[in-house]
């Protein structure tokens, strides 16, 4: 390939087609449609309704959304100054709180309570690797205006759906992990209690957690560093420090889950990666995937609203790593419904091509997927490019079926089968045929 061809950015992948031959793993867009059409599938029963923002937000909405000294901020973003203005703006890292600044700036909880969710692309600037990319693609939920800890558990039920729906396995493929942040006041006790225990172990932090001690000592709880893995472990657990209303809360979430029997590990060193969050959090985790084990976390931001600016509202919901997500089940080798089209039209002659495509419309009228050659051919290569493209059947205008009204329906699938003749001018009555075949 030439050195004058322009390649995408490192880190910032294109979904192409199956049918396209690349060298890496990354999920074809039939598998991206497949997954998004479940996703729609799963979330209107539940209520929740599809929206829109803007992919570029103002700085500050992720500064004082998801807190200073995270990494995100600190590190990960893709942040410049808009020449024009001078405005300070920001590829977004995230969707919640681009979806609170859009309900705070819309007041769009005037009439009550929403459902929402959207898909869209994210940005970080990390290094990339399996599963981890520079621009990566997230399904987003969000739960707005509900307080009780009934919303917090039908959330996590409705991603167990979800999982249920795409076939992956809970307790096999995908387990969950769970825990209650608590409120900000019993956090604030939580965070002295912390900074007392890392000061009397100071010569055992790294730099990372040096810098952050006193700015936020919360975050040290999720490093990756392994030298540090024994002293987070004998830190002080926020659980200890919950009010009951707090532990109410948590009680009742979990009291659901255990109805509807799904299992979980309380996991007391689950903090997520911003600081909008209380109360309860939860990961959905994986083995299958190396260090990249998270494919799905989230909690409720009570606070968020009125820290950006609008009128106090309780919030829940949840990120899901959609590259991620696709990988996991590439991995699992999980069966994927076949995207092949119900039949490929096979023209034998250009002057076959009108009356072939006025039934070709009338069958995809009738919600048939019908691909039609294109280009000329030899019959034998047209057959030959009909059995790759994985149709069930093949519709032959050929010069003899034309002359006789006719087209000739050819079985491509197990193992073929007798062609036998439909009439042309009636394709919407054999239509359901070729479906329900």
């Amino acid at each position: 390939m030439s050195n004058n061809v322009l390649r995408a950015i490192k880190g910032m992948n294109d979904i192409l087609p199956g049918s396209v031959p690349r060298k890496d793993k990354l999920p074809d867009s039939g598998l991206w449609l497949w997954f998004e059409n479940t996703v729609r599938s799963v979330l209107s029963r539940y209520g929740y309704q599809y929206l829109l923002t803007p992919t570029v937000e103002p700085t500050a909405l992720f500064v004082r959304g998801l807190g200073e000294v995270t990494d995100i901020v600190e590190k990960e973003m893709y942040s410049w100054t808009d020449e024009m203005n001078g405005d300070r703006l920001t590829l977004r890292p995230e969707a919640t709180a681009g979806i609170v600044r859009a309900m705070v700036e819309h007041n769009a909880l005037y009439n009550g309570p929403l459902r929402l969710w959207t898909i869209g692309a994210m940005f970080r600037h990390e290094r990339p690797q399996k599963g981890r990319y520079r621009q990566f693609h997230q399904l987003d939920v969000e739960a707005l205006g509900f307080a009780g800890p009934d919303v917090d558990a039908e959330l996590i039920l409705m991603v167990r759906r979800l999982w249920q729906e795409l076939g992956l396995v809970v307790g096999q493929h995908v387990r969950l992990e769970l825990n209650s942040l608590g409120q900000p006041a019993e956090r604030q006790t939580h965070r002295e209690a912390l900074i007392a225990y890392f000061e009397a172990h100071a010569d055992q932090l790294d730099e990372d957690a040096k810098r952050r001690l006193h700015s936020n000592p919360l975050r040290i709880l999720d490093t990756k560093n392994p030298a540090m893995q024994a002293l987070v472990e004998a830190a002080p657990t926020l659980m200890d420090f919950l009010g009951g209303q707090s532990l109410a809360h948590f009680d009742a979430v979990k009291a659901v889950l255990d109805a509807a029997g799904l299992e979980y590990r309380v996991n007391t060193r689950l903090v997520r990666g911003m600081d909008y969050y209380n109360l309860t959090v939860f990961e959905w985790v994986t083995d299958q995937l190396g260090s990249q084990g998270t494919v799905c976390g989230g909690g409720r931001y009570d606070g968020l609203f009125e820290q950006l600016g609008g009128k106090p509202a309780p919030a829940v919901g949840f990120g899901l790593g959609i590259e991620r997500l696709l990988l996991l089940i590439q991995e699992l080798g999980l069966p994927v419904p076949d995207a092949a089209p119900d039949a490929y039209a096979v023209i034998a002659e250009p002057q076959a091509l009108p009356r072939a495509l006025l039934t070709i419309e009338a069958l995809r009228a009738q919600g048939l997927a019908v691909q039609m050659h294109a280009g000329g051919g030899s019959m034998k290569a047209q057959f030959k490019k009909a059995d790759a493209s994985g149709a069930r059947f093949a519709l032959v205008f050929g010069g003899d079926e034309l002359a006789q009204g006719m087209v000739a329906l050819k079985p491509l699938r197990d193992g073929g089968g007798a062609q036998s003749l439909r009439p042309l001018a009636d394709a919407a009555a054999w239509a359901q045929e070729l479906r329900n075949a």
